[in-house]
C-alpha cells in the first residue's frame, strides 16, 4: 500500500475542482463583478452629490441620484443573494460527493489498514477533512477574484484623484500583503496538524463511548477522562498556536492601515485648505480608499480558509493515493467457478518486519473438507484464517485457489464465495432481519427463512414480540452472545458461500446454544471448504484435517484418530480438555 505525501497544489486544486465546474463558477464570477461595480456607484455618486447636486441645489439630480443609488443597493442585494444560493449548494453537493469518495476509498483498504488507525479518526477524515473544498467552490475563491477586481478598479479611480496619496496608501498595504503571504505559508501546517490532532481525540472519544460497559466495570472513569483533557488540550494549544498567527496578521493590517488613513487624513486637509482637491474628492477619495481595503482585509481572512482548506485537501489526497487491496493491476484474474481446493504452499507471515509470526506452513485444504485449526493462543491459528480470508497477504510462499495464486485473483470475484464468522461477530444496529440480509441484500423471504430455521435464529426470536424485526441495538447489545452468533451463522448460511472461515464460531455460547449451532454448522459445512478454529476439541473431531499449530509452525496434522494414536500435543490437549 503507497502512498504520496506531496502538498495539494493550487494548479491541482483547480484541475481537480474548479475546471470541472467552471461554467457555475464563471456565472458567480458575473454576480460578483455586477455585485461590486454596484457597490462603487455609492462612493461616485457621494462625491456628486457634494460638488454637484448640494452646490446647484438641484432637487431633480437629487432625486435621479438617489434612484441610481437604490438601484445599485438593489442590485448588489439580489447579485449577493443569488451568489450564495448558486455556490454554497454546489460546495455543500461536492462535499457530499467527496465524503462518499473518501468512504469508498477507504473500505477498499487492507485490514491491516485497519488495525493501524482508531474508527474515530478515519470517521473525523471522511466527514471533516473534504469541508475544506467549500472554500474553493463556494463563496470564498469567487469573493476572493471579486476582492481583488474591487481593489484594481478602486485603485484606478484612487489614481484617478490623487497620484500622491494613493502612492503613500500602497506602501502599507504592500507590506501587509508580504505579511499575509508568509503567515499563510506558516499556519497550513499547522491546519493540518489540528486534523490530525481532531482524528486522534475524536477517535478515542468513540472508543470510550463504545467501551462505557468495560470503563464503568473497572470504575476507569476518572482514567478516561484524563486521556481525553489531554487530548482536548493539545487540541487547544495547536488552535491557540493558529490564532496566535491569525490574531498577529489581523493586528498588523490594523496597524499599518491605519497609519495610511491617518496620513490620508492629514493630506487630504492639507489639499483640501489649499483649495488643491474638493471635498467631494476627498470623501470619494476615503470611500474608494475603503472599497480597496476591505476586500484586501476579507481576503486574509479568505485566505486563512483556503490554507486550512488545502491542509484537509492534503489529508484526503493522501487517502486517495493509496493503492486499493483489490488492486486491479495486480489482482486481474476472475475465476468463472470456484470449487474450493486451497493449498499452502511454503507460507511465511510477519505482521510487522523481522517478526515472523507463522513459518513454512504447508497443507491441502480440498475442496468440501472441514480443516481444523488447534493450538494454544497466539499460536497462528487466527492468522492462518486471516490468510484463508483473504484479509491478510504472505509474507513469502504461495495460497493457491483451485490451482490458481490466489494473490493474483480479483478479492471481489473470491469473496463472493467467502462465508465468515468470527469469534467476536459484529452486528449493525437495526432488526435482526437487517442484520441477517447484510449477506444478501435480495434474498427471498424462502431463503431468509431457511437461513433462520437453520441456525435456530428462530428459537429466541419467536418469543420475542416483534420477532426478525426486533431491533437488537448498537453491536447487538440487546442480544446474548449465543443469540448474536447465531445471527451471524444465519448470516452465513443465506450467503451460501463455497469456503467457510468459522474463527471460534461456538465460543460465546452456552451448551443448549451450542447443541443448536453444532447440528446448523453441520448443515452449513457440507460440501463446502471449512476451515474451524476452536479450543472446545470435542467440536472438531469430524473434521477431514486437523493442524496442530504451536508458535508459528504446524506440529502436527492428520484426523482425530490419527493424532490421538501418536499421543503427541494434540493427544495432550484433547486428554486434558477431557477432565476438566
Amino acid at each position: 500500500m503507497t502512498t504520496k505525501k506531496n502538498k495539494v497544489t493550487i494548479a491541482q486544486a483547480f484541475k481537480t475542482f474548479i475546471w470541472p465546474r467552471r461554467g457555475i463558477i464563471i456565472i458567480g464570477l458575473i454576480l460578483i463583478i455586477i455585485s461590486r461595480l454596484a457597490g462603487l456607484v455609492l462612493p461616485g455618486a457621494s462625491k456628486y452629490l457634494i460638488d454637484n447636486v448640494i452646490v446647484n441645489k438641484n432637487f431633480h439630480q437629487l432625486k435621479l441620484l438617489l434612484l441610481v443609488v437604490v438601484a445599485a443597493i438593489v442590485v448588489q442585494s439580489v447579485t449577493s443573494f443569488l451568489l450564495t444560493r448558486l455556490l454554497s449548494v454546489e460546495a455543500q453537493y461536492l462535499i457530499s460527493k467527496l465524503r462518499v469518495q473518501v468512504q469508498k476509498q477507504i473500505l477498499s483498504l487492507p485490514i491491516s489498514y485497519f488495525d493501524n488507525n482508531k474508527s474515530g479518526a478515519l470517521v473525523s477524515r471522511i466527514m471533516t477533512d473534504v469541508e475544506g473544498v467549500r472554500n474553493l467552490i463556494g463563496t470564498g475563491l469567487v469573493q476572493l477574484i471579486g476582492g481583488t477586481l474591487t481593489s484594481v478598479v478602486s485603485l484606478i479611480l484612487l489614481i484617478k484623484i490623487s497620484p500622491i496619496m494613493t502612492l503613500y496608501v500602497l506602501v502599507p498595504v504592500s507590506i501587509f500583503a508580504v505579511i499575509a503571504l508568509k503567515a499563510f505559508g506558516y499556519i497550513r501546517p499547522i491546519f493540518k496538524k489540528r486534523a490530525i490532532i481532531n482524528a486522534e481525540v475524536t477517535g478515542r472519544l468513540t472508543e470510550t463511548l463504545s467501551g462505557v460497559r468495560v470503563i464503568k466495570g473497572f470504575n476507569a472513569e476518572n482514567q478516561e477522562i484524563k486521556t481525553f483533557e489531554k487530548g482536548v488540550e493539545k487540541l487547544f494549544l495547536n488552535v491557540k498556536k493558529s490564532l496566535t498567527s491569525t490574531a498577529l496578521l489581523t493586528s498588523s493590517s490594523t496597524l499599518l492601515l491605519g497609519l495610511a488613513t491617518a496620513g490620508i487624513m492629514g493630506m487630504g486637509g492639507y489639499f483640501i485648505i489649499g483649495g488643491t482637491m474638493t471635498f467631494g474628492d476627498f470623501l470619494a477619495f476615503t470611500l474608494y480608499l475603503g472599497f480597496m481595503i476591505a476586500p484586501i482585509v476579507q481576503m486574509s481572512n479568505i485566505g486563512s480558509q483556503l490554507t486550512e482548506s488545502f491542509a484537509g485537501l492534503d489529508r484526503t489526497e493522501e487517502i486517495m493515493n493509496m493503492t486499493p487491496e483489490d488492486d486491479p493491476l495486480v489482482r486481474n484474474i476472475k475465476l468463472s467457478e470456484i470449487k474450493g481446493n486451497i493449498i499452502f504452499d511454503n507460507v511465511n507471515f510477519s505482521y510487522e518486519k523481522g517478526t515472523e509470526v507463522l513459518h513454512n506452513i504447508s497443507f491441502e485444504a480440498k475442496a468440501g473438507n472441514v480443516i481444523a485449526l488447534v493450538g494454544s493462543s497466539g499460536s497462528g491459528k487466527s492468522t492462518i484464517a486471516g490468510l484463508a480470508a483473504t484479509f491478510l497477504n504472505p509474507t513469502s510462499g504461495k495460497i493457491t485457489i483451485d490451482g490458481t495464486n490466489l494473490s493474483k485473483v480479483s478479492l471481489n470475484n473470491y469473496r463472493k464465495n467467502l462465508g465468515v464468522v468470527l469469534q467476536d461477530e459484529f452486528l449493525f444496529e437495526g432488526t435482526i432481519k437487517e442484520n441477517i440480509l447484510f449477506s444478501k441484500a435480495d434474498a427471498t423471504q424462502e431463503e431468509l427463512q431457511k437461513a433462520v430455521e437453520a441456525s435456530y435464529v428462530n428459537e429466541f426470536t419467536d418469543r420475542f414480540e416483534k420477532g426478525l424485526e426486533t431491533v437488537i441495538g448498537e453491536r447487538g447489545v440487546k442480544l446474548s452472545g449465543g443469540q448474536r452468533q447465531r445471527i451471524a451463522i444465519a448470516r452465513a448460511i443465506l450467503a451460501n458461500p463455497k469456503i467457510i472461515i468459522l474463527d471460534e464460531a461456538t465460543s460465546n455460547l452456552d451448551t443448549e446454544s451450542e447443541t443448536y449451532i453444532q447440528k446448523s454448522l453441520q448443515k452449513l459445512i457440507t460440501g463446502r471448504t471449512t476451515f474451524v478454529i476452536a479450543h472446545r476439541l470435542s467440536t472438531i473431531r469430524q473434521a477431514n484435517q486437523i493442524l496442530v499449530i504451536e508458535q508459528g509452525k504446524i506440529a502436527e496434522q492428520g484426523t482425530h484418530e490419527e493424532l490421538i494414536s501418536k499421543k503427541g500435543r494434540y493427544f495432550d490437549l484433547y486428554t486434558y480438555q477431557a477432565r476438566i
